[in-house]
């Protein structure tokens, strides 16, 4: 990358949309001996950010929180965009790529409450908030005696409801709980074999307009392989099964070995009934795995599971 190249990087605001960017400019920095402000960070507001009364599934759906990023990439006011990858559509704009992903942080959900210990140790009829409809019916597939409501807002603004006692425990994504410095929260951090995290959990995705070799080249050395194997089979997998903020779906692909495993999971809505598929294939087939498991799945399915 020649010095006098400066790159422009898209994020949205929030604490955390600043800390992943923050991230990303500084491996950028050091990859290519640059100094910060070489890759100065456009702070972008998003619909997603805008909207706070409701689901983001009855708005609309994932595209909330990228479509006026996407806009600056496809208009040249940015040259990247960082994403949290659990954030990105199955199907992005045309002219709009993935270029890879980060080193994958913890992919793994916290439980954090002033009343109890674990999910399993909360008082029948506790109220549970959370914005995800997956772990929403994760929590009643655990524990059909809880309350869930919608929590909705930023890290800091969900645990500062928490502490006002509006809701009585939540579930928050430990990689973001690392990245803003806030795992003293947490009161417990739930097991991937029984709480299966959303696609993409943990990941930061970089994207950049569709044959832009000029930023491809200069991202290319900070991308971490497992990590893109990873998320390769666990997007083909929602692709197939159309995922969106509208259906609880959970997937989780890792490197054991040679090999790559992949885990995922449908649930209706209520928690009363899901669906589990495993699979594993060579890292080079990740986009397959990921499909033939989300069609294993989708045969399996009864008429009007998702969404139901």
């Amino acid at each position: 990358m020649a010095d006098s190249s400066a790159f422009v990087i898209g994020t949205r605001g929030s604490p955390l949309a600043l800390a992943q960017a923050h991230e990303t400019q500084r491996r950028l920095s050091a990859a290519h001996g640059l100094a910060p402000e070489r890759l100065p960070l456009e702070v972008i507001k998003t619909t997603g950010d805008r909207i706070q009364d409701r689901a983001l599934s009855e708005a609309g759906g994932k595209g909330l929180f990228t479509k006026e990023l996407d806009i600056a990439l496809l208009d040249g006011s940015i040259d990247l965009a960082v994403h949290s990858a659990k954030d990105l559509p199955t199907v992005l704009p045309d002219g709009i790529v993935i270029v890879g992903y980060l080193p994958r942080e913890d992919v793994r959900d916290a439980f954090i409450s002033r009343r109890a210990a674990s999910l399993r140790d909360l008082p029948e009829g506790a109220v549970v908030g959370s914005a995800s409809l997956r772990r929403q019916a994760e929590i009643r597939r655990l524990r059909p005696d809880l309350r869930v409501t919608l929590l909705r807002g930023n890290v800091e603004t969900r645990l500062e409801k928490l502490d006002r006692g509006e809701v009585d425990a939540t579930l928050l994504a430990m990689a973001g709980l690392r990245r803003l410095g806030l795992t003293q929260h947490v009161s417990a951090v739930l097991d991937v074999e029984d709480f299966l995290p959303a696609v993409g959990q943990g990941a930061i995705a970089i994207t950049i307009r569709t044959g832009d070799e000029r930023v491809e080249q200069a991202i290319r050395p900070i991308l971490d392989i497992a990590t893109g194997h990873a998320l390769a089979a666990e997007r083909a997998f929602l692709t197939v099964l159309d995922g969106s903020c509208r259906t609880p779906i959970a997937g989780h692909a890792r490197l054991v070995g040679e090999e790559i495993e992949f885990r995922g999971m449908v649930l209706r809505p209520d928690g009363s009934e899901s669906l589990e598929v495993l699979r594993r294939g060579a890292p080079a087939d990740a986009a397959a795995l990921g499909r033939e498991a989300g069609l294993d799945l989708r045969a399996r399915m009864p008429a009007g599971f998702l969404g139901a």
